[in-house]
């Protein structure tokens, strides 16, 4: 079992900045691959970013990509997604997920098998 736990959230002005972060806990956590949803209301949950094992490999969504930048410190346990040049269309609440083994594509929400609880990010205009 992996227990993730997401902080950082909050409400900001277009063109700010926010830093998440997802604590790990449980398992080797160098084992897992990690990986931020996103949740509007209204929504379906839709991919922000990826990272390996390793964190070797990267991806992001086109919607994120040049702003978002997702890392992780294995030593810490913890993953990160750095967030600038923030826009309304960011409002949503975050998850970071982990799978051992992806039981599909990176960036299907049903291919992870940990969840956190979320945090809220709100960018006013």
């Amino acid at each position: 079992q992996v227990q993730l736990v997401e902080s950082g959230g909050g409400l900001v002005q277009a063109g700010g900045s926010l830093r998440l972060s997802c604590a790990a806990s449980g398992r080797t956590f160098s084992n897992y691959v990690m990986g931020w949803f996103r949740q509007a209301p209204g929504k379906e949950r839709e991919f922000v970013a990826f990272n390996s094992w390793t964190g070797g490999r990267t991806y992001y969504a086109d919607s994120v990509k040049g702003r978002f930048t997702i890392s992780r410190d294995s030593a810490k346990n913890m993953v990160y997604l750095q967030m600038n040049s923030l826009k309304p269309e960011d409002t949503a609440v975050y998850y970071c997920a982990a799978a051992e083994l992806l039981r599909g594509v990176w960036y299907s929400p049903t291919s992870y098998d940990y969840w956190g609880q979320g945090t809220q990010v709100t960018v006013s205009s």
